[in-house]
């Protein structure tokens, strides 16, 4: 494999630094190229060009999370042109989230959700994200859908993927349903 010309990983963490920490969509928007996409597949919220990711960014994510938020990395897959990242992402939903519970209103609990992140560079700039995770899981953990009728798990992913000893097949032992 080709190594990148740009440190992609560097570039991303930067970028997220923008949206998360420094909470400046100017400078997050810096690090994209003039023609990017955003999509966060679970609720397809994000942008498909400059100006609709950077009002989406503006209106809907930099700034639009809870205070205590905060990301967990797992792993990192570093390719030539793009990075896929694994990691958590905790808070308590004490705010609207437009971006992963649009419509929902704030229902105080705390989540722990696994996320990945394609992402695509050009130039040494993000070009796309395409963001994924489990929103059977999400709304399990704030309340919105019954685990003990669905087989569906809440919390529980994310703690296992931050430890490898936690149980698994819990769903399997589950009577079945007629």
């Amino acid at each position: 494999m080709t190594k990148p010309p740009f440190d992609l990983g560097a570039v991303f963490d930067e970028h997220m630094r923008y949206e998360f920490v420094d909470l400046d969509v100017d400078a997050t928007m810096g690090t994209m190229t003039d023609q990017p996409h955003l999509t966060h597949v679970p609720t397809l919220t994000g942008g498909r060009n400059w100006d609709e990711v950077r009002n989406y960014y503006r209106d809907h994510f930099v700034g639009h999370w809870p205070a205590d938020t905060k990301m967990i990395p797992i792993s990192r897959t570093v390719g030539t042109d793009q990075i896929v990242d694994e990691f958590v992402v905790c808070f308590t939903h004490d705010i609207p989230m437009d971006t992963m519970l649009p419509g929902v209103p704030p229902t105080g609990k705390y989540v722990e959700l696994a996320h990945v992140a394609i992402v695509k560079f050009a130039g040494g700039k993000v070009a796309h994200e395409h963001i994924y995770w489990d929103q059977a899981s999400l709304l399990v953990q704030v309340g919105l859908l019954d685990p003990a009728k669905l087989p569906v798990t809440g919390a529980e992913q994310a703690k296992k993927i931050l430890d490898h000893t936690q149980p698994m097949n819990g769903l399997l032992d589950r009577p079945r349903k007629s």
